[in-house]
């Protein structure tokens, strides 16, 4: 059989041919064969895959290999024996060196076939001996890479023993000192990252299993870059370890080097001035933070000579990183401390003065809001400098004109900046650059860690939790058994309500949530987000209440069993205790609303109505002309208010039971406000095009805007849902089609909000489509937000109380000022209810930093409300009693007017900021002024939650004890959370006992104060970038 198949591969028969009779031997594979045929054909197989000439060869040798290996076991494990490894590893195969990487590939499969056999110890033990032997001779990248991965997969080759333990990291350590990319194309380069990430991430088991060997380790890779050897440059491949070294050892390790009498003056030079080179390392995590912490450590121990030489040495490389998107947070880091700390002479700064203004420019053209936010903080740390090293007007002339358009901090702010970043400030004690680990904030919330451009989701799943009722409601599921999304978001809730951490990482919710059009680490539209998940936990619910169903009619014996357990599945989401029928979903319950339609035809007065289900209102902005128009709207192209402004999700057809009409997005989202053909059609009503070149004019000046706006009143939420709920004239090339006059008729249209949902979600359509730049515009008008808002919600009857907090029957929506809607009402048309004015109040707020949809930053604005109460506010006292309600309503004052009024002494601390990771107080002014303070920032997403409810949930349980209002988790989930706190506690521990030794600690940020509401909130993702950061293109990768 081997003779057959040694001529077979080399004969000059067609390929398939080939591949046909190859897959025969393969499968004779199975028949008993002699010792000696086994033996041959292993020997053939062996050749094959280490001297085949072709990849076709060296594949059919694996085949016949793996084959032939696992149905004659006992004559493969007396072929793959020690003497034949140990030749290989020593001697190669024939011309084929031992340092070839082909070889560990072939012993690697020789211990898959033989694992169950009792020689693979001996191969281990053998094993363990070479690998050592393999790393004290400085394998090449691709070889130690090989050997590390046969380590990881068989960590029983890994040498054992203390001793033979610590050799082995540390000369591992010394051949990653060795590495050296063999290319500069892109393809070498990522292939060359790729092969240092696997013998970086074998060290990390390595010190993970055996503790012992992490400091000598570490010692070993300090002799190395503290080396003074000038023939020898250690690889910055080195700066691959520093990612899987604790922080919480940075002050020790710290401390001890720079106190250290053996540790000389050059070596530290000489180890600082190559670790800054390590800022070059496209995927290096935490160099920024070791190298700012031994500055910082050296100057509590006044090595100033060590300082001032590294300084000068290194400061223009660390500035010619800022070109680089990948390794730009940390070389703005360590430029700043090293521009900053040197404050004795201006020599450190002229060095790169000459580089500031190019630079400047290349930010400002890139555009991204990365670049945006870096050049901010470049812009600052520029000042700073000027201001402390001023009187070279030659040379700052051209920076001051290239960031006049930048905003300049206060001399007060320059001052503190400067006074906590000299030398001398930090040498009375040793700080650390580790931000601590910390609990909570004061607020008591728990932030949510950005995973990479998901400000997004942290925003909505922050706005989400924040709606009281809503989060009880999940918390009070009885989800055990279940893995859907809804048992997702429970885990979620959870967390955020009880764990103990200051931010929590959401990366499970994040992937079954995540739409599967959205790309991840890129910037995505919060709303189409929002619409995507409540559509997914709604047809979650509804589809496993089907199941349930269907499998309750089922009466097959055999299948009880299994029925059963369905039902139990598919009935925990029907236990939430809320008014209302129970074949509705909680998204219906909670989010859930009903809009009624009307086209009335002009000529024969004959009407139409359909019904529709919504979880969102999309609100356009209306032309500067229709709040002064006293006619109804006209519309004489496509139905624009049907695909603009009319945008609700698939629970259309749950409520209704019939195919959603063709005016409704069916799948939500951010398509439908982007929908370009629509927006561009918006753009030709009256008045239009001025304003889609005003809102060119925002972009491009926002000082012009602001003048604008000062010359006219500023838009309300109430302004934008009395525009969606106005009159529309259908007539022009949009007439209706009447059937009774068979013929197109002008009509007019009107919507009505018939069924108010428990929260009302409103979104403001923000974004519109420039067709001569062909690109999308953000709205960036200020919209003023109420704290209460009153949603006109016409019933079949006409005296029906809105709840039993007393709000009076019947009030027309003219009675508390004028109404659009009411205003531009024909008089011909009658009224067939009246409105019930139902109150709300505002929840929760996301608002969106930046100037399009793809970039920028969310964030969001957030209170506890509930329904139950009288205020609805969780925190308020009795000041918004009924009885002084409604003895104000008997002076012909609105609902909206007294609580606003009651309102104005707010509760202080009500209002958080949720910012990703951060959460603070916040106040309901600061809300309202965002967009003037900030005018790129800008509402979103309005969250405003129904008062006087009846859908609120009883907290009067005999579950168990509520903390907060929140029902008692299931055991699994206290479970999960007690066991988080504790790891979360024996951290701390760990971090106080390390940092004891320091008597004082300040940060290491630029911006020392972080973010407040006297801030802007900068950029998205871990990085502080929204868009660069990604491992695109080699353009990106710095060496």
């Amino acid at each position: 059989m081997d003779k057959i198949l040694e001529g077979l591969v080399s004969s000059s028969h067609p390929l398939p041919l080939k591949r046909v009779i190859v897959r025969r031997v393969v499968e004779s594979a199975e028949t008993p064969l002699s010792q000696a045929q086994c033996r041959a054909m292993f020997a053939l197989s062996t050749r094959l895959v280490l001297q085949g000439p072709d990849p076709f060869q060296r594949q059919v040798g694996r085949q016949v290999l793996e084959a032939y290996g696992r149905y004659h076991r006992d004559e493969f494990e007396a072929f793959f024996n020690r003497g034949l490894v140990l030749g290989l590893l020593q001697r190669g195969y024939g011309e084929l060196s031992n340092r070839d990487p082909a070889i560990l590939d072939y012993i690697q499969a020789g211990l898959r076939l033989i694992m169950s056999c009792p020689s693979v110890l001996e191969l281990f033990e053998l094993l363990q001996v070479e690998a050592l032997r393999l790393v004290c001779e400085r394998p090449a990248p691709p070889l130690c890479a090989r050997l590390c991965q046969l380590l990881g997969d068989f960590p029983q080759c890994l040498p054992r023993g203390r001793k033979l333990s610590l050799a082995f990291c540390q000369q591992l350590v010394r051949s990653i000192a060795h590495f050296q990319s063999q290319g500069s194309r892109e393809a070498e380069l990522r292939l060359y990252v790729s092969q240092v990430t696997q013998v970086s991430g074998l060290l990390r088991s390595v010190w993970k299993a055996e503790p012992d060997t992490l400091l000598p380790s570490l010692q070993e890779l300090f002799a190395v870059i503290s080396a003074a050897d000038t023939s020898f440059e250690p690889s910055v491949a080195l700066a691959s370890l520093v990612q899987h070294i604790p922080l919480q050892m940075i002050t020790v390790l710290i401390r001890s080097l720079t106190t250290d009498p053996n540790v000389k003056d050059a070596s530290m030079t000489q180890a600082l001035c190559r670790m800054i080179d390590w800022l070059s390392w496209p995927l290096a995590q935490h160099v920024e933070t070791w190298v700012i912490a031994l500055l910082k450590g050296l100057a509590a121990v006044q090595k100033f000579t060590i300082l001032i030489d590294v300084t000068l040495l290194k400061i223009e490389l660390v500035f010619n990183r800022l070109w680089f998107p990948l390794v730009r947070p940390g070389a703005l880091a360590v430029l700043s401390h090293m521009l900053l700390s040197f404050q004795h002479s201006p020599e450190a700064f002229h060095l790169i003065v000459p580089h500031v203004v190019s630079l400047v420019h290349s930010f400002k053209r890139d555009g991204l809001p990365s670049s945006t936010a870096f050049l901010m903080q470049l812009t600052e740390l520029i000042h700073c400098m000027m201001y402390h090293y001023s009187g070279f007007p030659e040379l700052y002339e051209p920076i001051l004109e290239a960031v006049k358009d930048m905003p300049k901090p206060t001399e007060e702010k320059i001052k503190m900046i400067l006074s906590q970043s000299a030398w001398t400030s930090q040498s009375s004690s040793l700080p650390s650059c580790l931000s601590r680990l910390s609990g909570k904030s004061e607020t008591g919330k728990t932030g949510l860690i950005n995973l990479g451009n998901t400000c997004y989701m942290n925003s909505v799943i922050q706005a989400l939790f924040m709606a009281t009722d809503f989060r009880r409601h999940v918390l009070s599921l009885n989800l055990n058994g279940c893995n859907s999304l809804m048992r997702k978001l429970q885990h979620l809730f959870a967390f955020l309500a009880h764990t103990q951490r200051e931010a929590y990482a959401p990366r499970i919710f994040f992937e079954a949530s995540r739409p599967p059009w959205f790309t991840p680490r890129s910037q995505q539209d919060c709303s189409e987000y929002l619409r995507f998940l409540l559509d997914r936990l709604h047809e979650e619910e509804r589809t496993l209440k089907a199941l349930s169903s269907t499998k309750t009619s089922e009466t097959i014996m055999n299948e009880e069993s299994q029925t059963q357990e369905a039902v139990r599945k598919a009935q925990v989401f029907a236990e939430a205790p809320c008014m209302g029928s129970e074949e509705r979903t909680l998204i219906e319950k909670m989010f859930g609303g009903k809009l009624k339609t009307t086209i009335c035809c002009l000529n024969c007065k004959s009407m139409s109505q359909k019904e529709e289900a919504f979880t969102d209102l999309s609100l356009a902005f209306c032309p500067p002309t229709s709040l002064e128009s006293v006619g109804p709207k006209c519309v004489e192209r496509s139905e624009v208010k049907d695909d603009y402004m009319v945008q609700t999700n698939a629970l259309a057809t749950s409520l209704a039971g019939e195919t959603p009409p063709s005016n409704l997005e069916a799948n939500g989202g951010c398509d439908t406000i982007m929908n370009e053909g629509t927006i561009k059609e918006f753009s030709t009503e009256p008045n239009s095009e001025n304003t889609t070149n005003s809102e060119l004019n925002k972009v491009e000046d926002n000082r012009d805007m602001s003048q604008r706006l000062v010359g006219k009143n500023t838009l309300s939420v109430t302004d934008l849902l009395n525009y969606f709920l106005a009159p529309e004239i259908l007539s022009g090339d949009n007439k209706y089609y009447c059937e009774k006059c068979a013929s197109l008729q002008n009509a007019e249209k009107t919507m009505q909000i018939i069924e108010e949902p428990e929260y009302l979600i409103l979104t403001l359509l923000r974004f519109s489509y420039d067709p001569k730049c062909h690109i999308r515009r953000k709205i960036l008008d200020n919209v003023s937000l109420p704290l209460v808002l009153e949603l006109p919600v016409k019933r079949a009857t006409s005296h029906l109380s809105v709840g039993s907090g007393g709000w009076s029957v019947g009030v027309e929506i003219s009675d508390i000022g004028e109404n659009l809607a009411k205003k531009l009402k024909p008089s011909g048309a009658d009224e067939v209810a009246c409105p019930q004015l139902v109150p709300y109040m505002l929840s929760s707020v996301v608002v969106h930093s930046g100037v399009s949809s793809e970039s920028g930053h969310y964030y969001s604005y957030a209170r506890n409300v509930t329904g139950s109460g009288p205020s609805g506010l969780c925190h308020q006292s009795t000041a918004l009693s009924l009885v002084s309600r409604q003895d104000k309503l008997l002076t012909e004052e609105s609902p909206c007017t007294v609580v606003e009024n009651e309102l104005d002494t707010e509760m202080p601390r009500e209002w958080f900021l949720f910012n990703d990771s951060r959460v603070t107080f916040t106040s309901f002014q600061s809300v309202q002024k965002i967009t003037s303070r900030f005018p790129k920032d800008t509402a979103y997403v309005l969250f405003y939650k129904r008062q006087n409810s009846t859908c609120g949930f009883n907290t009067n349980t005999a579950n168990g004890l509520w903390v907060n209002g929140d029902p008692p988790l299931q055991k699994d989930l206290m479970d999960a959370i007690t066991k988080d706190n504790k790891l979360y506690l024996q951290e701390q521990e760990l971090s106080a006992r390390t940092q004891a030794l320091q008597a004082a600690s300040t940060s290491c940020s630029f911006r020392p104060n972080g973010f407040d509401d006297n801030d802007p909130p900068g950029s998205c993702g871990p990085t502080g970038g929204g868009g660069g950061g990604g491992f695109s293109t080699v353009g990106r990768l710095v060496f």
